[in-house]
């Protein structure tokens, strides 16, 4: 059986290793934009595809049976393109995304569809749970792509990513990092640079849950940018080893 996996995600690796161990053909197939790229098991193409055309092509000419989407949750252009390359083969297509996050007994969480409607939050004024005034200081860790949306908030801001977006942003402290982290880190770094608002994207793992355990702890409002909807029609898994169970269903 030949599987065609998509996304550098530390499921799609994890996956990438039982399915190989379990004598499945797999293709991991990464995107290439992290510098320091972490290789699972099994073969490995980096790069883009060329669209949906080109996605419909490689798989044709390499006759995969299946295609499992083990990318960001966010990464909502690589599932459509899956989407529609799959149903134009006619190759079947599963989603493993794992589950977002919940809010917690005295969490302040505050929602947003796009990276432009948390900007509008904070521009709105979210005031810190402490009492302490409208917030002055945010910590951004949305990744690079979507920054700018920030730009203009008025407030002083450290933004979190692992690799420089480009160009430089000029208007913002950038940290440098990659996860995954730990409680007592993230208080230190808040604390540091006297952060009063957090703003994440619903990305879901444990990998980068620390941060929420501590604006917890220091009482501090978070927005959150809700993930895209999964396409209607396609099944979905929210762990390695339902995904593996449904391969091996073949």
């Amino acid at each position: 059986m030949k599987v065609l996996l998509l996304g550098g995600t530390g499921e799609a690796r994890e996956l990438a290793t039982l399915l190989t161990a379990e004598g499945v053909a797999v293709t991991s197939s990464l995107a290439g934009r992290t510098k320091d790229l972490r290789l699972p098991d099994g073969a490995v193409r980096v790069g883009g595809f060329g669209g949906v055309d080109g996605l419909t092509r490689w798989l044709r000419e390499n006759r995969v049976d299946a295609v499992i989407d083990a990318t960001h949750p966010f990464a909502a252009t690589m599932t459509e393109h899956a989407l529609q390359a799959t149903r134009e083969v006619g190759v079947l297509l599963l989603i493993l995304r794992r589950p977002g996050w919940t809010a917690g007994p005295g969490d302040d969480w505050h929602w947003a569809d796009t990276a432009a409607d948390a900007a509008a939050l904070l521009r709105a004024g979210c005031q810190p749970a402490a009492g302490s005034g409208a917030a002055e200081r945010v910590f951004l860790t949305i990744g690079r792509q979507g920054l700018d949306a920030f730009a203009d908030t008025g407030l002083r801001t450290l933004a979190r990513c692992v690799d420089p977006p480009e160009p430089w942003p000029t208007w913002c402290t950038l940290l440098l990092d990659r996860g995954p982290y730990d409680v007592a880190g993230e208080l230190r770094l808040l604390r540091e640079h006297r952060i009063d608002v957090l703003v994440t994207k619903d990305s879901g793992g444990p990998q980068t849950e620390a941060k929420l355990t501590a604006a917890r702890e220091l009482q501090l409002p978070v927005v959150l940018i809700r993930r895209p909807a999964a396409p209607l029609g396609v099944p979905v898994v929210d762990t390695v080893g339902a995904a593996v169970s449904w391969v091996q269903a073949f």
